[in-house]
């Protein structure tokens, strides 16, 4: 009899309540990740075919903060935020995560960066 493994879940990581692959991307054919319907779905939309986000280029920091490269001198104090577990092996060894709220609205503001592209996959369809 073959032995079967399902197939690794791709490792996330979650910045200011919105999931993204480790390329910080939220639609990674490299991954095999697609989190459009799970961050539609948190900022309270239906979900539909829309083109997915990028997280902008981020550093960690010393506590664990995600923080845009572009702002991380602000030096804004975040919030602690718990991950969901993640799924990091065939084997499914689970680790649960701890990480912090971004604390740059103007770069990690998803709902709206989601309604935009909510909007533009509304007008490409009726065209």
């Amino acid at each position: 009899m073959a032995d079967t493994q399902a197939a690794p879940a791709p490792v996330t990581i979650e910045i200011n309540d919105a999931l993204f692959c480790t390329h910080f991307k939220e639609v990674c054919a490299e991954c095999s990740f697609d989190g459009r319907e799970e961050n539609d779905a948190f900022f309270g939309f239906d979900p539909i075919d829309r083109a997915g986000i990028e997280a902008p280029l981020a550093i960690v920091n010393k506590d664990g903060v995600y923080q845009c490269k572009k702002h991380a001198s602000t030096g804004e104090s975040p919030a602690l935020i718990h991950c969901p577990v993640h799924v990091t092996s065939s084997i499914f060894l689970a680790f649960s995560y701890t990480h912090t709220r971004a604390g740059c609205t103007q770069c990690y503001g998803w709902k709206k960066q989601i309604t935009r592209a909510r909007t533009a996959a509304k007008k490409a369809g009726k065209k």
